[in-house]
């Protein structure tokens, strides 16, 4: 399926370093667009092109027309730039000081690969922002409530990490299952590996492994941790500097150290990339011996690997329904569908997931067609209803 060109593409150059940053409005609804800004070295336009429709996609699959909360349109922004340049945050800083009247017109955005919301927050507020998501205070019903709403919800944490962090590894978490649930595979025995041990990563790995589910590979900037009984994800997840690198020194007799590629063909059910984009390619889909791929990261499998993948009976669970769940937690608790409550989020989470996720595999079982292929139907399926209720500009 060919998707429609975007509203607008924007390419922006650095007057300082020379480095470039880009947006993309691939549409709005009720003149909004929402998506997440990344930092990474080598981050292109058509990589940020695609995550833009890839959340125009998640905005629409969390349509509830009983809910508060109304799906708004797809963009993304893209910084190419290593964030632990010692420039990176004044880049950041100039990035968003020239993308301010697009923040404060119509793109509501947050933090991304490589970035944190705090980080978001500060450079933002530097750059002469009220907020990153003031394009949709016009949307709510009392905005200071909606802002205080928020704010206590980012401040709720759960045995140590924060609940904006463990929103979206709820998501990611409660899609395997639901899948293992449908499959009729029991959790007790089944082995994950995890690429990243970041935000989304570190949370799924919790979620996951307190489910019953065996983590026995974690993958970070320094490597592979490897154990085929088991890691204690708690203890790694406490050994965390701020990129999700663990201190090797709360490592386990029997714990081994591999190359940072290992993950890929780790002895286990289900593999979990939650780092970065393109990390299975049609060269290394071959060490895969999983039997589920679950997309916690933006685009981590191309799309000819996964034709490959397809071929040898591995099934994608597509990043557009798997990891939407940070995206909706925010608007459904800005919007006061739920409070600052991390048991209430968890069960909101919980439940729109498996409904997706089921959804999803049925249609894919209808159609004949893959999982990733089901969710972009049932997309088309939802934007003309969400059009005919509220407008778009394509």
């Amino acid at each position: 399926m060919t998707a429609p060109a975007p509203l607008m593409s924007l390419v922006w150059t650095d007057h300082v370093t020379g480095r470039q940053g880009f947006l993309v409005v691939d549409r709005l609804v009720r003149g909004v667009a929402s998506g997440g800004l990344r930092m990474r070295p080598g981050c292109t336009l058509e990589e940020v092109a695609g995550l833009a429709r890839g959340m125009t996609m998640k905005e629409a699959l969390h349509y509830d027309p009983e809910a508060r909360y109304v799906p708004l349109g797809g963009a993304k922004g893209g910084i190419d730039c290593d964030p632990q340049d010692p420039g990176a945050y004044g880049l950041l800083v100039r990035y968003l000081r020239a993308m301010r009247p697009y923040i404060e017109s119509f793109w509501t955005t947050g933090e991304d690969l490589g970035l944190t919301q705090g980080l978001v927050d500060r450079a933002a507020a530097e750059a002469g922002l009220v907020s990153s998501v003031q394009a949709v205070y016009p949307l709510l019903d009392d905005e200071a409530a909606a802002r205080r709403r928020l704010a206590d919800a980012f401040a709720v944490e759960v045995d140590g990490i924060g609940l904006d962090e463990l929103a979206g590894g709820c998501g990611v978490a409660e899609s395997l299952l639901a899948a293992l649930d449908r499959a009729g595979v029991p959790y007790q025995g089944t082995r994950v590996a995890v690429q990243g041990l970041g935000t989304m990563g570190g949370a799924t790995a919790r979620f996951l492994a307190r489910a019953g589910l065996t983590v026995v590979a974690v993958a970070d900037i320094k490597g592979t941790i490897a154990n085929p009984v088991g890691l204690d994800v708690e203890a790694l997840l406490a050994a965390r500097d701020g990129y999700g690198a663990v201190d090797r020194r709360v490592l386990r007799p029997g714990d081994l150290e591999l190359p940072g590629d290992a993950w890929l063909s780790a002895d286990a059910e289900v593999l979990v990339p939650a780092a970065v984009s393109y990390a299975i390619d049609t060269g290394n889909q071959e060490r895969i011996r999983a039997r589920w791929i679950v997309e916690a990261a933006n685009m981590p499998v191309l799309p000819e690997a996964e034709e490959l993948l397809a071929a040898r009976g591995i099934t994608v669970l597509p990043d557009v329904v798997v990891n939407s769940g940070t995206n909706a937690w925010w608007w459904w608790t800005l919007f006061g569908d739920i409070g600052a409550d991390a048991e209430e989020a968890f069960r909101y989470i919980r439940r729109s997931m498996r409904a997706l996720v089921r959804l999803m595999l049925d249609r894919a079982d209808a159609d004949g067609t893959s999982p990733r292929a089901a969710a972009h139907a049932v997309v088309t399926d939802r934007l003309p209803v969400i059009a005919d209720r509220f407008g778009w500009y394509r």
